[in-house]
């Protein structure tokens, strides 16, 4: 029986697999999201000794069960090949009593490279199977990762145009270069004056633009994204964490079937989101800990029930993580309703009219995975340090919040089950913070920053970094919140 998914505020809207990946987001506002779980025979004693090429087909087989054998050996094949710097694709580091999963061996040097490595052969694949010829217009915001990641996926694929929105002033500077010198006739990169949340917002408003998807179709052209609001960037993510699960098996770290904890750095929700399916599919997981910066509206969420997004915007050291509004939450709310798209587009739109939301008779068992908690600048950067002093190890500022928040939740917990960090970016990424933690010092420049993080750490400067300093810029405009429509119509000349 094909796995149905349907979107968090219609009961109505059921699509497939492949019909989800092509359209990105719901016509009528919300996230496709599977209504049951796959079964999944997770065998982990076998799992142990599978690559992450096996995993993957494992997993997404049952999750994409509408495409057949053949296109996904096809997508798997062509997404986890030689553009990542190890075999393991996503090896595990053991940091005293913490694992840290090293998510960042892509050609970006950030997790979104897991997903948007194979996004673009999915997307392709889908249309091939609607029979869908139009020209697919990938249109996407970005917190600093997102964007990078999902050109370097899409650049030149025949059939695709992709436009990415950032915030001027809310990436480092390593992110803003590498999106604006990124190559490929198709690729448009665009700052808006603005944050994150306003990009995504008006993203979405253009995805449900009725008059603006008939423009485009009338063109031979329809929008799909490459956020994890998309079922085809959110599933693959599920992979890594069957993978690191079978990875502490193997090590003997732990023994098949003991309860092990995930803990996430979250903005849009969507990495710890494919935790929580994992757990569904059977990976035996003890808590989600759910990590946030100093935009601490996920934990006030888990600790309160009501979600508000009323407070100032910060802008901090771990710009992926500024966010206020985690799109990807909304799928956790719908299943928290009994996946009632009535409840959940209610809440939806009191957020939209109210900023903020209550949320009320959720089932306590899925709460109950979850725990939260923020790191400030100062626990980041002190984060940073402890593990390079105790360990000779240098973790982005992403990274640091959440091994931050996980020792703070143990002590308090007095949880001491075995905990993956995800390890989402490499801190070539951030090299200025990672630094600036650990000597107490600021380079001035993240290039100086960047051999100094070389003589510190001993890892080889990436080649995502390496000469990145001298790339041309090829993207620079600039517009204004209101403008983003206008500039999407003018790349694509409608």
């Amino acid at each position: 029986m094909t796995l149905v998914y349907q979107s968090t505020r219609d009961d109505n809207n059921k699509v497939t697999a492949s019909q989800a990946i092509l359209q990105g987001l719901a016509t009528d506002g919300g996230l496709f999201t599977p209504l049951t779980t796959p079964e999944v025979n997770l065998d982990f004693n076998q799992l142990k000794d599978a690559s992450y090429q096996e995993v993957a087909k494992l997993v997404l087989s049952a999750f994409l069960d509408d495409f057949t054998e053949e296109e996904l050996d096809y997508c798997i094949t062509n997404a986890y090949d030689s553009k990542f710097d190890t075999p393991a694709i996503a090896p595990l580091v053991k940091l005293g009593n913490q694992y840290n999963l090293e998510l960042f061996h892509g050609s970006t040097i950030a997790f979104k490279d897991m997903a948007l490595s194979i996004l673009p052969y999915l997307l392709t694949t889908s249309a091939k199977k609607q029979g869908v010829d139009n020209k697919i217009v990938i249109l996407t915001a970005t917190s600093g990762d997102t964007g990078k990641a999902a050109m370097a996926g899409f650049a030149d694929v025949p059939g695709t145009e992709i436009i990415v929105f950032y915030p001027k002033d809310g990436v480092s500077k390593i992110q803003k270069l590498q999106m604006t010198t990124q190559t490929g006739a198709n690729t448009h990169v665009v700052a808006i004056e603005g944050n994150f949340d306003d990009a995504q917002t008006d993203v979405k408003r253009m995805f449900n633009d009725v008059d603006l998807r008939a423009k485009l179709l009338a063109n031979k052209t329809q929008f799909s994204s490459a956020n994890s609001m998309n079922v085809g960037r959110l599933i693959p993510q599920v992979v890594y964490y069957v993978y690191a699960y079978a990875q502490l098996v193997k090590s003997g770290d732990i023994q098949n079937g003991d309860k092990v904890n995930f803990t996430v750095p979250t903005g849009n929700f969507g990495n710890i989101l494919a935790a929580y399916y994992a757990r569904q599919i059977g990976v035996p997981v003890g808590k989600l800990i759910c990590a946030s910066n100093e935009n601490n509206v996920l934990t006030d969420f888990f600790k309160t029930g009501t979600y508000d997004k009323k407070r100032a915007f910060k802008v901090t050291t771990s710009p992926s993580m500024d966010i206020l509004v985690s799109s990807n939450l909304e799928r956790l709310i719908f299943h928290l309703l009994g996946n009632s798209a009535a409840k959940t587009k209610q809440l939806m739109e009191d957020l939209d009219n109210a900023g903020e939301y209550k949320l009320k008779d959720a089932d306590q068992s899925i709460l109950d995975l979850f725990a939260a908690g923020f790191a400030t600048e100062k626990e980041t950067a002190a984060e940073i340090k402890r593990v390079y002093e105790e360990s000779h190890y240098i973790e982005d500022p992403h990274t640091a919040v959440a091994s931050a928040v996980y020792q703070d939740y143990t002590e308090k917990s007095g949880d001491n089950k075995p905990t993956v960090i995800v390890s989402t970016a490499s801190p070539y990424k951030f090299p200025r913070v990672a630094v600036a933690a650990v000597t107490g010092k600021d380079s001035g420049d993240d290039f100086a920053a960047v051999q100094k993080l070389h003589e510190l750490s001993g890892v080889a400067i990436p080649a995502a970094v390496d000469g990145l300093e001298e790339a041309a810029v090829l993207h620079k405009t600039v517009v204004a919140t209101a403008d983003m429509q206008k500039a999407v119509e003018d790349y694509l000349g409608l």
